[in-house]
């Protein structure tokens, strides 16, 4: 997918369509935006975009939580 993505140019049309196919799938099966965007060469951001106009649930951030510890 990134061998036929030109850095910075402009994707529209049915590359378009692939591209974001490729990244909801790729996404819907675990891999994160940040990883999805240093494969393509693409910005956090584009990518973002592309999966939230794929219809695609994104997930949460994940990670430490700012709360009290819950005790057993």
């Amino acid at each position: 997918m990134a061998e036929t993505l030109k850095k910075g140019s402009r994707v529209t049309g049915a590359a378009r369509e692939q591209l974001a196919t490729d990244l909801k799938s790729k996404y819907e099966s675990g891999e994160s935006i940040r990883a999805l965007a240093q494969e393509t060469g693409r910005s956090y951001g584009f990518v973002h975009r592309m999966l939230s106009e794929s219809g695609v649930t994104l997930r949460g951030r994940g990670g430490a939580t700012r709360g009290k510890a819950k005790t057993a």
